[in-house]
């Protein structure tokens, strides 16, 4: 928590994966989201997809579309297949693939 508390970005993932598993501290929902957030808004990728993930799931294809083409200008992989995914179902165009690729 202390590496948290002073920004660093790995940390507010894995504290995120701490409260989503319920390792060493009490499973919270709300703490998970928002450590992700916290590294999600510091440039961590992996948190990034995770948030469009946790978005997809609940039906916000607009917002997971959004978290994945920030963590897909990052080089993420899954963001990207995730993206190619949405593509193919007519969620995503081809000019904003293609741009989000080009980066």
């Amino acid at each position: 928590t202390k590496a948290a508390k002073l920004g660093e970005m790995e940390a507010h993932s894995k504290l995120s994966f701490l409260y989503n598993l319920g390792h060493g501290v009490e499973k919270d929902w709300e703490k998970q989201i928002y450590h992700l957030e916290e590294a999600s808004i510091g440039g961590h990728p992996v948190a990034r997809y995770i948030l469009g993930y946790d978005e997809g799931h609940n039906g916000n294809k607009e917002r997971a579309v959004k978290h994945w083409i920030i963590a897909a200008t990052q080089g993420h992989d899954l963001s990207i297949k995730a993206l190619m995914d949405e593509f193919r179902s007519g969620m995503v165009s081809k000019e904003k693939l293609a741009a989000t690729l080009r980066v």
